[in-house]
């Protein structure tokens, strides 16, 4: 009797399926947009609490002035993952939850306005740091998650990208505001997060997305019908609402 070794492939790194022209137009575009959100909120708005556990509009929008700041320059960056880096090994907690939390703390001392300034003057760096990146840096991976690994390019082309974008979309929920949408940005952002679902869990389905972002999308013979609007179904796919089915199966944000 002879003993079989069996292996299960890795799966290769994750990495952007947007070209870099696109990538850097739609990271331009949306760090305007964020800041043109910020700039129209009321004293009032900065407060109302998101869905994002324990976040008022404040903090999110904290945290996403801190992940701009940190995409901006190299010493930052390098100064913000190295004390993320420290927390997380002392308390034994995530790397990104600590990332998140230090940049929401060190901006308590800043209202609403000075947030909004901020992030309007730090966007369109962070956008041509991006933009800068080289090839050898877009090819190194990280690790996201045990069984996922990214590509740094993945990062740097999309999902730095969708944070801000359904953080955005987070606040305007809070607020009770409508959000500025067109085809030809968000359309091409949620498209991309429809691709990525499909090929995660790879089964037939037949998807409409209403909306200015949405659109009509199909991969093989039978599979369910689907219909949403096109932010209802990223807000179910990052766990932001509740999903069933194969919107159970999640996209990074």
């Amino acid at each position: 009797m002879t003993a079989t070794a069996t292996t299960t492939a890795k799966p290769p790194p994750r990495t952007s399926t947007l070209d870099r022209t696109t990538a850097d137009r739609l990271a331009a575009t949306e760090y305007q947009r964020f800041a043109d959100l910020l700039a129209g909120l009321g004293a009032d708005q900065w407060r109302a609490p998101t869905v994002c556990p324990g976040w008022d509009v404040r903090a999110v929008a904290a945290h996403c002035l801190g992940m701009a700041e940190m995409i901006a320059t190299t010493p930052e960056m390098v100064r913000q993952n190295l004390r993320a880096t420290i927390r997380s090994k002392r308390r034994g907690s995530a790397f990104i939850d600590e990332l998140t939390a230090l940049q929401v703390e060190e901006h308590a001392d800043l209202d609403g306005a000075a947030i909004a300034a901020a992030y309007a003057a730090v966007g369109p760096r962070a956008a041509r740091s991006r933009a800068r990146a080289t090839s050898l840096t877009r090819r190194m991976t990280m690790v996201n998650e045990p069984g996922d690994v990214w590509t740094m390019g993945y990062l740097w082309e999309t999902i730095l990208t969708r944070d801000p974008w359904l953080h955005r979309v987070d606040i305007t929920d809070a607020c009770g505001a409508t959000m500025v949408l067109t085809p030809e940005h968000d359309g091409v952002l949620v498209d991309d997060v429809v691709g990525e679902w499909a090929a995660r869990h790879g089964r037939p389905f037949h998807l409409e997305l209403t909306g200015a972002a949405g659109g009509r999308w199909s991969r093989g013979a039978g599979g369910p019908e689907l219909c949403f609007d096109a932010l209802d179904f990223c807000r179910r796919l990052s766990g932001r609402a509740p999903a069933e089915g194969l919107l159970e199966t999640q996209v990074p944000f």
